[in-house]
């Protein structure tokens, strides 16, 4: 499914991966340990093309991405680009929910704005989602009202609304409480 071949990242003049190489299956669990600053969270970026990198190859079920010397990348890189995140899910640390919307249009928005669902199906999975982790009740909450446990629930929820191939998961619980760090890992574990 995911495919790093000699992976060559810096950041200025440090060379933070230098020849990584990585095979994750279909279906498979793959977990990054490391201390802060190792690269956890840029290897996961570099996969889902949020960041750039200087050498080697990802391929994510059969799209590669190629590293992008160049300013600007081609239209070419950037429809690869796209392509991997429509494939590839991503749940971030800080949970990234967008402020000015409702738990539930956090939800839907990529599926209808990005898949082109039909706003009715995209409720209608939202809902089913937001039951399945115990947060239906708060379908119309702001997200500023959820506890950071609530918070990141909907953002795995979010995640998955896009029917990703794979998921791609940041420190999910690092800036929660410890009693949210469980209930979160239970809803990974049983929707992923």
């Amino acid at each position: 499914m995911i495919k790093v071949r000699n992976l060559h990242k810096y950041y200025g003049d440090h060379h933070l991966f230098k020849g990584i190489s990585l095979d994750v299956k279909k279906g498979e669990v793959v977990v990054l340990i490391g201390p802060s600053g190792s690269g956890k969270s840029s290897l996961l970026r570099c996969i889902n093309g949020l960041e750039n990198f200087q050498g080697g190859e990802i391929d994510v079920d059969g799209i590669a991405l190629h590293s992008i010397s160049r300013p600007k990348p081609s239209s070419a890189d950037m429809e690869a680009i796209r392509q991997v995140r429509l494939r590839v899910g991503m749940v971030f640390q800080q949970f990234n929910l967008f402020p000015h919307m409702t738990v539930l249009e956090n939800i839907i928005e990529a599926p209808v704005k990005v898949l082109g669902v039909p706003r009715d199906k995209a409720v209608e999975d939202a809902i089913s989602f937001l039951s399945r982790i115990n947060m239906a009740t708060k379908a119309d909450a702001s997200p500023e009202n959820l506890s950071g446990g609530q918070q990141q629930r909907v953002a795995i929820a979010r995640a998955l609304a896009m029917k990703p191939e794979a998921m791609l998961f940041d420190e999910p619980t690092a800036s929660l409480d410890p009693e949210m760090v469980g209930e979160v890992l239970s809803v990974i574990k049983d929707e992923i």
